[in-house]
């Protein structure tokens, strides 16, 4: 089963735009999930987590202060809000789920993340 990613589009700078992260509670309620990101020719880089109880989140560095993820556990979905676009943040954009049932830690990172979707492009113009 994999999740399912949506909400991308082309956003001037500055502006905002939310993604949504379809996450079956049959299979991903024990799972912390991520997002992630991968602009042209660079590596995935990881954004934001929540864990599989929707109590903690976590963010990398250039997501601190300008997005927030969040967890709906009775309907499935993680999203992620995105404020204060900027044309770096373009990018194809990931959910995954972490491999690792009841993971309670703060370190999050790709390797340990399965489930992958298509993505979401996101584009922000200067």
């Amino acid at each position: 089963v994999q999740l399912q990613a949506s909400g991308g589009g082309l956003v001037q700078a500055g502006g905002y735009l939310r993604l949504s992260c379809s996450a079956p509670a049959r299979t991903f309620s024990n799972y912390a999930i991520g997002w992630f990101r991968q602009a042209p020719g660079k590596e995935r880089e990881f954004v934001a987590a929540v864990n599989w109880r929707a109590t903690s989140t976590y963010y990398g560095d250039s997501a601190k202060g300008r997005f927030t993820i969040s967890r709906d556990k009775a309907k499935n979905w993680v999203y992620l809000r995105m404020n204060t676009l900027r044309p770096e943040d373009t990018a194809v954009y990931y959910c995954a789920a972490d491999s690792r049932r009841y993971h309670s830690g703060t370190d999050y990172n790709t390797v340990d993340f399965t489930s992958w979707g298509q993505g979401t492009q996101v584009t922000v113009s200067s």
